[in-house]
């Protein structure tokens, strides 16, 4: 693999990471008026038409057709990643704000470190664990002041993040083997498409049809946001997972909790806390340290 395509897969995950937590908060903002499962079907039913065009194009160059048992593989990963992801993840924010979210949200590389050494495609070294731990120490530090509270409420929200968390891990593990088989932006569309058909369904339960007609102005601006972001973002990151261990991609995830904690306190005035503060600066010394050490690392790795 050329430095060039290395450094052009680093850009695509650290632009993935700026975009995550964008449209963490731009969720946040659209959960007031519109159902978790709605708005995860008419984010990615706009990310589907964005990459819907360049899709065909690229898999009318594509010589070798998809097995029937890829594409079930596939569309089982796209309704986990787009789909079942971001269900949970837009059910979180209905209950804790923007930052907050994304910083559990960041415990996505650390679970993805985990599920790619069980699987024997990821060679582990201690600064990179270090550097995933520290992390998890920004998390821990982000959610102190809820642990210490006389009453702390209920947990659904961050329960639901950490859910989103893990899904996302396992589905970026597993995704490898067909983004080097088949091209990228194709794989994109039709695990959108496959979420968009689950979640229209699913969401019947929330009348998404009729419900539609009721959105406000800024709230459908808000949806095509994300949308459109989620259809470049998403491409982003499966050209960043075919080019680089799924470890070093997800790493950059931990750009997501300072743009949106960023974000948050000077668009919906979230309240930028101490904790929150002391938690992205941990969280960015673990992505520097978890960034460096797997560069020397996955050179040593043999092919997936």
């Amino acid at each position: 693999m050329g430095v060039e395509a290395i450094n052009l897969a680093l850009l695509a995950a650290a632009a993935t990471g700026v975009q995550v937590g964008a449209a963490i908060v731009a969720s946040r903002f659209a959960v007031a008026e519109v159902p978790p499962l709605t708005l995860a079907m008419l984010r990615y039913a706009i990310g589907f038409a964005c990459l819907a065009p360049f899709a065909w194009k690229a898999l009318a160059a594509h010589s070798v057709p998809a097995t029937a048992k890829d594409l079930l593989a596939m569309a089982a990963l796209g309704i986990g990643q787009f789909g079942i992801l971001i269900a949970l993840l837009n059910f979180g924010l209905q209950h804790i704000g923007a930052a907050q979210a994304a910083l559990i949200f960041s415990l996505f590389p650390l679970l993805t470190l985990l599920l790619a050494a069980a699987l024997g495609r990821e060679h582990i070294t201690a600064a990179l664990v270090a550097g995933v731990l520290l992390s998890i120490a920004g998390v821990a530090a982000s959610l102190a002041p809820k642990l210490g509270a006389a009453q702390s409420g209920h947990w659904w929200g961050e329960l639901a993040v950490a859910a989103a968390a893990c899904t996302g891990a396992l589905c970026s593990v597993l995704y490898r083997p067909y983004l080097q088989r088949y091209p990228t932006v194709p794989v994109s569309a039709f695990a959108m498409l496959a979420s968009v058909l689950f979640l229209a369904a699913l969401a019947l339960g929330e009348q998404w049809p009729t419900r539609v007609f009721t959105f406000s102005g800024q709230a459908w601006a808000a949806i095509a946001f994300i949308g459109v972001s989620s259809g470049v973002g998403y491409f982003w990151w499966l050209y960043a997972l075919k080019h680089e261990s799924p470890t070093r991609v997800t790493v950059f995830l931990a750009l997501n909790p300072l743009t949106a904690a960023l974000l948050g306190w000077a668009l919906l005035g979230e309240t930028l806390h101490p904790a929150v503060l002391g938690a992205l600066v941990l969280i960015a010394a673990g992505l520097w340290l978890s960034a460096r050490s797997a560069r020397s690392a996955s050179t040593r790795l043999p092919a997936a």
